[in-house]
């Protein structure tokens, strides 16, 4: 089978829906993803921001995987870098050469906006998403933090 990459607009809402769905499927996660889909505004919004990035692959009418990224504006030079927040193949595609063709995918649009890096967070354990990066680009061992904002009770101590 063929598949077709694109880049998500303000008038491809349904598909971004669906979208939610792959990932929500792809993670094992569907109550992130499916258990508050936002209004059909909402994700409008969303897709009309320029700095994010929601890209699908398609296999004739069915989404079989996407990206979500984000495009930061870096301070120290006029220079931007794109984050791949979420890349997803449903499993059923898996092994295709989808996942390679949507960072390609993303990769032209990093040199369409003059990006110099794109860069790409990965689960230890998560054997084969690691072995696709590193097949791809460079690998750096780095600490992930979560930090949680301050709550009422914080504010008032």
């Amino acid at each position: 089978m063929t598949y077709t990459y694109r880049q998500l607009t303000v008038s491809d809402v349904p598909l971004f829906k669906r979208l939610l769905g792959v990932f929500g499927e792809a993670f094992a996660d569907v109550e992130t993803y499916q258990g508050a889909v936002p209004s059909d505004d909402y994700l409008r919004a969303v897709l009309a921001r320029a700095h994010f990035l929601a890209l699908v692959a398609m296999g004739g009418e069915e989404i079989v995987g996407g990206i979500a990224a984000y495009e930061l504006e870096k301070f120290e030079r006029d220079r931007r870098e794109i984050y791949i927040y979420d890349l997803a193949v449903a499993e059923t595609s898996r092994r295709r050469g989808i996942a390679t063709g949507l960072i390609n995918e993303m990769r032209r649009i990093a040199k369409e906006r003059d990006a110099y890096m794109i860069f790409v967070q990965a689960d230890r354990g998560d054997d084969a998403a690691i072995r696709l990066y590193e097949s791809l680009g460079t690998r750096e061992d780095v600490y992930h933090f979560d930090i949680l904002p301050l709550t009422d009770d914080d504010v008032r101590t």
